[in-house]
């Protein structure tokens, strides 16, 4: 079996400059400064509440909460991109340090260890890849019980889950004899799986008392999850065992609200309830301090990150995302492909949003512990959840058919790939004022745009848009000087344009 074994740059990820002293070289061939902790420090502004919450919950400074945002903002492309480029040989991606400075990429293979390290990570050879690992977890899925026998039981096994950073699946239970009988008659490499003890037996977050979210019938309660929209019906999505497909709800101030439209659990633990003309969706989250967080998209958080909970019951807590795809068996039954953190929650929570700085993550599904001693909970993502009815989540980044700017540029970008516009080469402002463009991308892929300006010295990053799918906008206002627009794939490809307008 291959040894696992680390290897590090030893340094953070290094940012190209150009030494040019007043007029900016021609921007093709200079390095492509998407966003990183340098670049956009002076300009990075968090979700408000985040700061505090992440001070609370994960007991750092203020100053290491700040640069964890940054660092999370900065390498999650990275391990996107890696895991796409490795393939079959990605093993998994995680965050390291109170501050999240450092990110691990693991491999099956040497051979990537010169292509880890200059992307700037730090890589970690091991035995098993992503994929095989899965592989066993599904297995394990099968042959492990799905509920207990009686609802007083005990599970065989209440949760497992794929630990990237131990290359294993690890089985949580509360009886191991019988547990590992299980695992060695399930036809997997037991090598691969360490099962421990744990007394953790996670529940369903809703009850049966009032208070603000929402009510299914008269007496359930549950929490918003996030706004979303279905052709030209509104709604939300939220927990499935929330409620059942017909169920009624009211909101928090107990007015009639909707109609659960689509219900799944356990399997899954997600829905979707649509809402009549009295409610309209916003794309922000309750903080809990009586603001919101806004919610610009649904990228992917890796492990590691820090993300946030919010919730009728206990409002706002933080924690990190621990681990992805794991099983939890209730007592109604198993769900699979959850997320497990160390966010506290309590009954009611369920059906919450859990987001990452500003991106979606996915809705409360259930836990153990409370939020005075501390606990683990876990999160139904939300890409199911909007592939499974067709939703699209309601965000703060518009959508436009880029008509109406004075300049209009054209390209095509391959997967990964960025450019420079205008052509390869910048544009002058004269005056002060505002800046704005329109990026239209290829169905089906997620392209972002950044607005870069020469500071006599070097390129810097003074706004971005980078959301989930192909389409993005800018409007930044500056003084006057030197601008150039970087068109970045983060994964697909094909034709783009992209209008702007300069003072």
């Amino acid at each position: 079996m291959p040894r696992r074994h680390a290897v590090s740059t030893g340094c953070a990820l290094a940012i190209a400059t150009l030494t040019l002293s007043t007029v900016p070289a021609a921007a093709e061939g200079r390095p492509a400064s998407i966003p990183t902790a340098s670049t956009t420090a002076s300009a990075f502004e968090p979700p408000p509440g985040m700061l505090e919450a992440l001070v609370r919950d994960l007991k750092i400074s203020m100053t290491q909460a700040r640069a964890r945002l940054l660092n999370e903002t900065r390498l999650t492309p990275i391990a996107t991109q890696l895991s796409r480029t490795l393939g079959s040989r990605f093993a998994g991606a995680w965050l390291r340090g109170d501050s999240a400075h450092t990110l691990v990429v693991a491999t099956t293979s040497d051979a990537d260890i010169p292509r880890i390290l200059d992307a700037g990570a730090q890589a970690e050879v091991v035995a098993r890849s992503l994929t095989e690992l899965t592989a066993i977890k599904r297995k394990l899925d099968q042959a492990l019980p799905s509920k207990p026998q009686r609802a007083t039981d005990y599970p065989v096994s209440s949760v497992r889950y794929v630990d990237v950073k131990r290359n294993k699946v690890v089985v949580l239970a509360p009886h191991l004899e019988q547990t590992r009988i299980v695992v060695e008659g399930a036809g997997v490499d037991t090598d691969a799986v360490l099962v421990l003890p744990s007394t953790e037996i996670p529940q369903p977050l809703y009850d049966l008392v009032g208070g603000d979210a929402y009510y299914i019938g008269t007496t359930s309660r549950c929490s918003i999850g996030f706004p979303v929209v279905k052709g030209a019906v509104n709604g939300f999505v939220t927990a499935g065992h929330c409620g059942a497909a017909g169920a009624t709800t009211t909101g928090f101030n107990r007015v009639t609200q909707g109609v659960f439209q689509g219900s799944s659990f356990p399997g899954n633990d997600y829905a979707w309830v649509a809402v009549n003309s009295s409610w309209t969706p916003k794309p922000a989250v309750d903080n809990g301090q009586g603001g919101t967080v806004p919610v610009a998209g649904a990228r992917v958080a890796i492990e590691g990150a820090s993300v946030c909970r919010s919730g009728s019951t206990t409002d706002w807590h933080c924690g990190l995302i621990q681990q992805r795809d794991a099983s939890v068996t209730y007592p109604q039954g198993t769900v699979t492909q959850l997320t497990r953190t160390n966010v506290c929650a309590e009954p009611g929570d369920s059906g919450g949003s859990f987001i990452s700085v500003d991106q979606a993550q996915g809705v409360t599904s259930g836990g153990s512990g409370d939020c005075t001693s501390g606990g683990t909970t876990y999160f139904q993502p939300i890409g199911e959840i909007l592939t499974a009815y067709g939703l699209t989540l309601k965000t703060t980044t518009a959508t436009s058919t880029c008509t109406g700017y004075p300049s209009t540029v054209t390209g095509s970008l391959a997967n990964g790939q960025y450019a420079y516009q205008p052509p390869g080469s910048y544009y002058w402002s004269n005056t002060s004022g505002v800046h704005s463009a329109c990026l239209d991308g290829p169905n089906g892929a997620d392209f972002d745009l950044y607005l870069q300006k020469w500071n006599g010295q070097t390129w810097r990053t003074v706004a971005s848009s980078d959301g989930p799918g192909p389409d993005e906008k800018i409007t930044y206002t500056g003084t006057a000087g030197y601008y150039s627009y970087l068109v970045n794939s983060a994964s697909g490809s094909g034709p783009y344009s992209l209008g702007y307008r300069k003072p």
